[in-house]
């Protein structure tokens, strides 16, 4: 039988790098690729299976030591670098990566034979029904579809890989939620939300809901699209819809605080954002909300992963067990 080898890109992101443990922990060979400067986190443990890679995958020469001498193996791909974006405000960069960067790896795995590539796009990239419609996978992505610079993006990208199915790549495409968990970097505006939380800085919340999915589970996903997901296929990894009352209360249990007691309505939140948004910017903090997180927040969210289900086996845990996970890991980080 055929070694195989997985590529995996944005591997020092939250989904990346459980990813690349999952695989690790099945005894799997991977290539990890890196941005120059960046690290795997501190609790992906060292193994031999791991290689690590710096590039960029703007830069198309930059990804061919990924596909290096791999002999006779199996080549599996699987795509999560990306830029999350909760700003109403255009950035070419948001484009380069998602869009530019995809159609430079389609080209690559199209160069060098990759056996299957799984791509991580996100709900987003689905059009919006009205509330009360459950969304379900779709077959064809217009940047026209969707609002926000993050959203036509992905769908850009999401239609480039479907075409690129048709084209004879064995592709499969996956939609997650939003992804919360243990380990979640700096970067993410859900992660600082509770980690401000925890810290006793974040005493006011917003009313709204969004469908949140466990890391965890999400990897589960993804490499059960490896093994499972038919050509040309999209598979939602989801979980529900949850208030974010809920959401705060819950996690306010599992880490042992003051619940939050006030929670502003949407169109305080919104009158407020503007100026939010100024202090993330002359800070360089991470957002946690903007105009365009709240509009998300607002809107239907209900997604159904009952394809993923039925084809797949994908399955999720309950909100209460990943909120006790992240508690107890924030707790262990060490005070700054």
């Amino acid at each position: 039988m055929k070694d195989t080898i997985y590529v995996v890109t944005g591997a020092a992101g939250h989904l990346g790098s459980y990813i690349v443990q999952a695989l690790l922990h099945q005894g799997a060979r991977v290539r990890a690729l890196l941005l120059a400067g960046e690290r795997m986190p501190s609790f992906i443990v060292k193994s031999d299976l791991l290689s690590l890679y710096t590039g960029d995958i703007r830069n198309k020469d930059s990804l061919e030591p990924l596909f290096e001498a791999t002999g006779d193996a199996f080549i599996i791909v699987i795509h999560c670098a990306g830029i999350i974006s909760i700003s109403k405000k255009k950035n070419p960069f948001i484009y380069d990566v998602n869009v530019g960067g995809t159609r430079n790896i389609l080209e690559a795995c199209k160069a060098h034979n990759v056996k299957r590539l799984v791509y991580i796009s996100s709900v987003h990239a689905l059009p919006l029904l009205p509330k009360g419609q459950v969304m379900r996978e779709i077959s064809f992505f217009s940047p026209e579809n969707v609002h926000g610079q993050y959203a036509k993006t992905k769908a850009e990208a999401t239609q480039l890989v479907l075409d690129a199915a048709k084209g004879g790549l064995d592709a499969v495409v996956v939609h997650p939620a939003g992804i919360i968990g243990p380990h979640a970097s700096d970067t993410g505006n859900i992660s600082c939300m509770l980690k401000d939380f925890a810290g006793g800085r974040f005493r006011i919340g917003v009313r709204g809901a969004f469908d949140f999915v466990d890391v965890r589970d999400v990897t589960e996903g993804v490499l059960l699209a490896v093994q499972k997901g038919k050509c040309g296929e999209c598979y939602i990894l989801s979980n529900g819809l949850i208030n974010l009352k809920e959401f705060f209360s819950t996690f306010s249990e599992e880490a042992k605080l003051q619940p939050i007691k006030l929670y502003l309505p949407f169109f305080l939140a919104k009158a407020a954002a503007p100026f939010a948004e100024l202090y993330y910017k002359l800070s360089r903090k991470t957002p946690v909300f903007t105009r365009y997180s709240l509009m998300t927040l607002t809107e239907n969210a209900l997604f159904s992963h009952e394809k993923a289900t039925r084809e797949l086996g994908y399955s999720t845990r309950d909100l209460r067990s990943t909120m006790h996970d992240i508690a107890v890991w924030l707790k262990a980080i060490p005070s700054k």
